[in-house]
């Protein structure tokens, strides 16, 4: 783990929710976004605490992705980052909801909540972000009621790096030759040359705060499922699957969609 004093939550500075959604279409699809859901109406299912309605924790909330699918599943949801340019976006966003409210996390722990506060505690595409991602994973459970639920999406999985040939024959064929849209809005992206600057100092440096994206530091879920498994909590579903890139060739994602992996969901419920 390298020194990097970056913290989970996106770096937001001078960028709307809006622009953020638009320059992550591996995200904000509508694939993607359909197995976002169902697998949370999963999660949302497995919930055994008896509380109605649910009461969910949206970690790095962002613009609010997992926020938006969680109070539409009947939740009510506390979003928390890191960002106060995202928190302020998600109370415009779901204030009309009465099932919405926003906290102001540090980074580094869960501190401010006590113990069982929530029935469900999601995360995606986070612990990434985070320095010490093993003891936020510890929080999640501290905080998560008996019979409630963690759930942890969109991190990738070890044949991310190790790439086998199914998934590097995937790649060839189902990434374009030149991403003309990209390279355009790169040229475009004045801000963006400040950041070549800075990876050109620091190798390591991401735009986004990015810290475990690395073949030698990266997450490891071997790792998790054993901090989870320690603290009481049995698996409920586990499931790889390819993450649907605005980039591919969907013929390609389709038919490869089965085949191979690159990202992991896990549902995980603390035991009675």
């Amino acid at each position: 783990m390298h020194n990097d004093e970056r913290q989970p939550g996106r770096d937001c500075t001078g960028a709307s929710a809006a622009v953020y959604e638009k320059s992550h279409r591996e995200i904000f699809n509508e694939i993607e976004q359909q197995r976002l859901h169902n697998t949370l109406r999963e999660a949302v299912n497995a919930v055994r605490t008896g509380s109605k309605p649910l009461t969910a924790l949206d970690y790095g909330c962002g613009s609010g992705n997992l926020t938006r699918h969680l109070i539409e599943l009947g939740a009510h949801v506390v979003s928390a980052d890191v960002a106060d340019d995202y928190l302020k976006a998600v109370e415009r966003e779901f204030a009309g909801t009465g099932a919405s409210r926003t906290m102001k996390v540090n980074g580094a722990d869960l501190s401010s909540l006590p113990d069982a506060s929530f029935d469900l505690v999601a995360t995606y595409s986070v612990l990434h972000h985070v320095q010490d991602y093993l003891h936020i994973v510890d929080e999640f459970c501290r905080v998560t009621r008996p019979g409630g639920v963690v759930y942890i999406d969109h991190e990738v999985i070890p044949g991310y790096w190790q790439r086998p040939p199914l998934y590097v024959e995937f790649l060839k064929k189902a990434r374009p030759r030149v991403d003309w849209r990209r390279l355009v809005s790169l040229l475009l992206d004045v801000e963006g040359y400040i950041h070549v600057v800075r990876r050109l100092a620091n190798p390591r440096y991401k735009r986004e705060g990015d810290i475990h994206v690395w073949p030698d530091d990266h997450i490891e879920w071997d790792r998790i499922e054993r901090t989870l498994s320690s603290r009481g909590f049995e698996t409920v579903l586990r499931a790889d699957y390819l993450l649907c890139k605005a980039i591919y060739d969907l013929d390609v994602y389709n038919e490869y969609k089965d085949r191979c992996a690159d990202e992991r969901v896990l549902i995980v419920r603390k035991r009675l």
